[in-house]
């Protein structure tokens, strides 16, 4: 029997069957992959009952297999609390954007901490860096991007160096009042440069600067100086994105995935809810895709749950 294909249009994939090699004890909140074939997974441990860890201050792990699904490496210890977001540079170092510790760290292929942001298990003062970040990336030119999404909403621009240039944004945290069961007081940020979760941050080959702000179903387009440009609207409360080498921007949420070109013009969207292999059980939550078309797709909600899907 032929295997069975998932995707749109030109972009066709087969699961592959039996990775990774070993089970991931927790949730897998996110994934990324160096130039080396290294495969970088951020897991929130389970709790003490076994249920899958959320967003709150707990312990976590990150996991390195190779290629084929295998464990080559694990890096634990007091630097992860919860685990959320994920991105490898060029150089192969390692951002992680820690929503326990409102930290983001810098780490090379061995583990060792390049650059630390933030205070570990102190957020930041409201309108600074960090209260609950939930990704960092890099721009082209090196500065990197972090959106600081649960406990506020803003994105922030440091230098490589880590030095503080620029935070934009508004809107009150009050998605995370509601998770956490707390009364609401603030006010839902709707409008131009507002956010209502900015979930992801990513900077295109342009440098502009597009933010996945989810609860608000779409994804806003700024400059680096953080100057809004544009909006996509009805982009399906989007978690996590990745600009392919066409151009395109593939998005995770919890349908599947959404592909959009740089102008907001929507390409198709695939998923399917369940539990084989190639459907999602839970909510797509991270994603990775390597040159040569290999996408890799992380979900919240369960533990071992990570698919990697091979380009056909």
């Amino acid at each position: 029997m032929a295997a069975r294909r998932f995707g749109v249009g030109a972009y066709n994939y087969e699961v592959v069957s039996d990775w990774p090699k070993v089970e991931i004890r927790g949730v897998a909140a996110d994934v990324c992959v160096d130039t080396k074939g290294h495969v970088y997974v951020g897991v929130r441990n389970p709790q003490p009952d076994g249920s899958p860890s959320s967003i709150g201050p707990g312990t976590g792990t990150m996991l390195v297999l190779d290629r084929n699904g295998n464990l080559k490496d694990a890096w634990a210890g007091n630097v992860f609390s919860a685990p959320h977001g994920l991105w490898c540079n060029k150089n192969d170092e390692v951002f992680h954007a820690d929503t326990g510790h409102h930290t983001v760290t810098k780490f090379d292929s061995k583990g060792r901490v390049l650059l630390e942001l933030g205070t570990k298990g102190k957020k930041g003062r409201p309108g600074r860096p960090f209260n609950m970040p939930t990704r960092a990336k890099q721009a082209p030119n090196g500065d990197i991007f972090v959106s600081d999404g649960y406990g506020q909403n803003r994105v922030h621009r440091f230098s490589s160096k880590g030095e503080h240039m620029l935070t934009f944004g508004k809107g009150d945290p009050v998605f995370y009042q509601k998770w956490a069961k707390k009364p609401v007081t603030g006010k839902v940020g709707t409008g131009p440069g507002e956010f209502n979760l900015p979930h992801d941050v990513n900077v295109g080959p342009d440098g502009r600067v597009y933010v996945c702000d989810r609860e608000n179903v779409r994804i806003q387009v700024f400059t680096m100086e953080g100057r809004h440009l544009a909006t996509w609207p009805g982009v399906r409360n989007p978690n996590d994105s990745f600009i392919d080498a066409d151009g395109v921007m593939h998005t995770v949420s919890a349908p599947g995935l959404e592909l959009r070109k740089l102008d907001g013009t929507l390409v198709g969207r695939w998923g399917e809810k369940g539990p084989q292999p190639g459907q999602f059980l839970n909510s797509p939550h991270g994603l990775w895709i390597e040159p040569d078309g290999t996408l890799y797709v992380a979900e919240v909600g369960g533990n071992n749950r990570l698919q990697k899907f091979v380009r056909v």
